[in-house]
């Protein structure tokens, strides 16, 4: 059974194998993020917050689990976090070409800065910390996104 635990949290973790992109993971797991929202983007906002929540805790335990195995705090290849940080971005929004685009740049843009609260919150202990500061990060692109659909309305 460890082993099937294992294997499914691999999984997971590395956004059904993304994270081990040789280039940039995090922007890759970012675009399965985005591939893995369109079908939830129908639905209401309650069911996407659900999800969320759903692949936050699923995420959490699964990267504590491949982060202990390898001995690392935050491995580059889980890349959980950044799907789930994405669809914080896109949660309620019209799923069109130009909101999911602005949507993945400025999440990308948030990741990396992690603006204050984002980078204390990769200080909780294993994968809750790896998955709070994506939230976070999402969290701040989200309303930058809202935003921009404010000055700019796209129809």
């Amino acid at each position: 059974m460890p082993r099937f635990l294992d294997a499914g949290a691999r999984l997971l973790a590395t956004g059904l194998g993304s994270g081990h992109f040789p280039v940039a993971p995090g922007t890759a797991g970012s675009a399965v993020g985005l591939l893995l929202f369109w079908p939830l983007a129908t639905l209401p906002v309650v069911l996407q917050v659900a999800a969320c929540v759903v692949l936050f805790v699923a995420g959490a335990l699964a990267s504590t689990r491949v982060a202990n195995g390898l001995g690392q705090k935050d491995p580059g290849l889980v890349v959980v976090d950044e799907i789930v940080g994405m669809w914080v971005t896109l949660i309620g929004l019209p799923f069109l070409p130009v909101t999911a685009s602005l949507g993945f740049v400025l999440f990308r843009a948030m990741d990396v800065v992690k603006p204050w609260p984002a980078r204390d919150l990769e200080r909780w202990r294993g994968g809750w910390g790896i998955m709070a500061d994506d939230v976070a990060a999402g969290i701040y692109a989200h309303l930058m996104l809202r935003v921009l659909l404010l000055v700019w309305p796209v129809s």
